[in-house]
């Protein structure tokens, strides 16, 4: 429902207080905001003064280029290479599988040949790479090189190598972007392929995000204001040009995924109080992603237009940075991330892991956090309370998946934290199982490839019962085989 004010007053000047009359402006006000667009603060810009027709600004802070991995046979021979016990026909047919112009679909056939080879990269075979990618060897990643970067000064410190704001603030800690900023899909200045998605998605109703800000001074000059964000399970509504409306009302869960932080405003800048835990929904594109980024340390600035329609900002603070490493990984799987996105998942995880610079482990001595900022857009919304109180929706349909995201998750932190080797768990399409078994019908080489290359091994299951075996609900039970 649109609503006709933009500024909620829920009461006026209430009268004298010892004998002074209160300033016409000071009256408990209510501001929303919905988020429309919600993404990683990587900066790609150098010159103010570059200015060439409608093409994009080069980056300048990835001189060495950005992420190639798996973008040609080349690149694919260069990575199956490095494992030294992988015989050289095998290189050779993974790159070029014989006969794969015979199957319905070369491009897809190839593309998952080659992601079951990838995930298959330890120091012996058997090893998946992705879960465990600390058993294989870093296989480089482009830096960023720029001193310029977004984002907030999270430890209060100006330090050696942090980075300096577009407006020149010191100090500036987003280690995040300085190891990922050269990840090919997270390049480019607001088309970068995996913001665009996960962008896009969120519109398109997988979560929702809210903002309400509150005070009894003024909108955009209050000492003592409070910001909330969190979940809403209300789906965005788009205008006739397909952009976010505003004006339309969203309620706001306070339950997970949701802060209260103390704010002061200041001629429309909003900077709230650094908080030991700041939770919010995270960066998705899949269901299972869907979730809580708590940021440790972590704190918001926003910035509101004059008239109240729309809002940019940061959310910032540290990520543990296992978290990162299987949020982006494991949206499908690893071999999928890379044949598609070209980014090697392994050199994601050490870029993460060689640049964490918080949260220190007091038992390791290593740091398991690493400075982040959010960039944020807002448009205006009414920002409301439940009828009743309720926790996050869940669709159950996508419950199996959401928990095998989270089991493989673990995984990873296990292996990570031990150094022994985990299995990938069941109900994941990590290493391209089953579909690489289906996508080869027809290919001469099928057999070789099947008896080759590794690929993950589950426990036996049940037989398939049979009518008149086990019941449910009236109907026979049918269990799925291993492929």
């Amino acid at each position: 429902m649109v609503l006709k004010q933009r500024l909620m007053v829920c009461a006026g000047l209430a009268g004298l207080m010892a004998g002074i009359a209160m300033p016409a402006t000071a009256a408990p006000w209510t501001r929303g905001f919905v988020v429309g667009a919600y993404e990683y603060a990587f900066r790609y810009g150098g010159r103010s003064d570059y200015s060439r027709g409608a093409e994009v600004e080069p980056g300048v802070d990835c001189p060495h280029g950005s992420t190639v991995f798996m973008a040609s046979p080349e690149q694919t021979r260069a990575a199956i290479a490095r494992q030294k016990w992988r015989s050289q026909q095998e290189i050779d047919w993974v790159t070029a599988p014989p006969g794969v112009d015979k199957v319905k679909t070369p491009g897809l056939t190839r593309r998952h040949i080659w992601a079951r080879a990838m995930s298959y990269r330890g120091y012996k075979r058997g090893i998946e790479t992705y879960v465990n990618p600390w058993a294989t060897d870093d296989p480089g990643l482009p830096q960023v090189t720029s001193r310029i970067g977004d984002g907030l000064n999270l430890d209060g410190r100006i330090k050696v190598g942090d980075f300096i704001s577009p407006d020149g603030e010191k100090g500036v800690d987003n280690n995040l972007y300085r190891a990922w900023g050269c990840d090919a899909p997270w390049r480019g200045g607001g088309n970068a392929t995996l913001d665009l998605r996960a962008n896009d998605k969120m519109q398109e109703g997988l979560y929702t995000m809210v903002v309400r800000m509150s005070g009894n001074q003024d909108p955009r000059n209050d000492s003592d204001a409070v910001l909330e964000i969190g979940f809403s399970p209300d789906t965005i509504v788009k205008d006739a040009r397909g952009g976010v409306a505003a004006d339309y009302s969203y309620r706001i869960l306070q339950s997970a995924q949701y802060t209260r932080l103390k704010a002061k405003i200041r001629n429309g800048v909003v900077e709230t109080e650094q908080v030991e835990h700041l939770h919010a929904p995270r960066i998705a594109w899949f269901y299972d992603q869907t979730g809580d980024a708590n940021f440790s340390n972590g704190k918001i600035r926003l910035n509101m237009s004059a008239d109240g329609l729309s809002a940019t900002g940061l959310i910032a603070g540290y990520r543990n940075w296992r978290d990162l490493y299987a949020e982006n990984t494991f949206a499908q799987d690893g071999g999928q991330q890379g044949t598609r996105e070209h980014e090697d998942a392994v050199a994601l995880y050490y870029a993460l892991r060689r640049n964490a610079d918080g949260m220190l482990n007091p038992k390791t001595g290593r740091y398991d956090g690493i400075s982040s900022a959010y960039r944020i857009r807002l448009s205006s919304a009414y920002v409301v309370d439940p009828d009743r109180p309720m926790d996050i929706p869940l669709l159950a349909q996508e419950e199996a998946r959401k928990a095998a995201f989270e089991g493989i998750k673990q995984a990873v932190i296990r292996g990570a934290d031990s150094r022994v080797p985990q299995d990938v768990p069941p109900g994941t399409t990590e290493a391209s199982y089953p579909a690489l078994e289906h996508e080869m019908d027809g290919l001469p080489s099928r057999e070789y490839f099947i008896q080759t290359l590794d690929r993950p091994h589950y426990a036996p299951r049940p037989k398939a019962q049979k009518p008149g075996g086990q019941v449910r609900n009236g109907a026979p039970v049918i269990v799925a085989q291993d492929p």
